[in-house]
């Protein structure tokens, strides 16, 4: 099984198009976003991938980093089901990838995962307004692994919060995601937040990589259905 998870992840990195990695260049503030959109999308959906989300698109519209991540990896899967996707780079601005999203469809639904959930949280905190949040593999609450640094640190208040979806693997082993911190963000969501648990599939190297139970990996499509099925 190591073996075959070390093939897949060699022939991700030298396709660049194996899972969705091309489409239009989009240029935002802070940041150049990579637009995929079917001939008549039902809603939109804005990628935030995890790490230093930094996802190196080029003017013609290839994707360079972060092709292994959960959300990139699974975009392909995210555009068969109609809906018109952004996969956005660290630094752009939420709010107006948002506004620019909203002109494409609505609802505009934020996805992000790992660190990504981090910089969704910062993003509605500074006036970002999509109308659905999903929350995949989250620094969550305290109890996740990081009292700091946290989804409801930053926000400080539920009434900011969209309607929400947690997203979760059961054994998610990141020190910083733990299903532990799951609860306690419910709770503090007072019923804005629900959440989907996943088990199964396998787990390879770093516990907090895209190819360990963080990352989905084997269970993608029921990620893939959770999160698409949020509107």
């Amino acid at each position: 099984m190591k073996i075959l998870s070390a093939i897949v992840l060699a022939l991700l990195l030298a396709a660049p198009q194996a899972y969705a990695q091309q489409g239009q260049a989009v240029d935002l503030p802070g940041g150049r976003s990579l637009l995929m959109r079917p001939k008549a999308p039902q809603a939109s959906l804005i990628l935030m991938p995890g790490g230093a989300g930094s996802i190196g698109v080029t003017s013609d519209g290839t994707l360079t980093r972060l092709r292994g991540n959960s959300l990139v990896r699974t975009a392909d899967a995210f555009l068969k089901r109609n809906l018109a996707v952004l996969i956005v780079d660290a630094d752009t601005d939420l709010r107006a990838a948002v506004d620019y999203m909203a002109a494409i469809k609505r609802p505009v639904i934020v996805a992000g995962t790992s660190r990504g959930t981090l910089r969704a949280a910062e993003g509605i905190a500074r006036g970002a307004r999509p109308d659905r949040l999903v929350l995949t593999s989250g620094f969550l609450s305290a109890e996740s692994g990081n009292p700091r640094q946290n989804v409801m640190a930053i926000l400080g208040s539920p009434d900011r919060l969209p309607p929400t979806l947690v997203v979760h693997h059961r054994q998610d082993a990141c020190r910083l995601t733990l299903p532990a911190g799951v609860d306690p963000f419910v709770k503090w969501a007072g019923g804005r937040a629900r959440v989907t648990w996943i088990d199964g599939g396998t787990s390879e190297g770093d516990p907090c990589e895209a190819f360990a139970h963080h990352g989905f990996n084997g269970v993608e499509g029921r990620m893939v259905a959770a999160v698409a099925g949020f509107r």
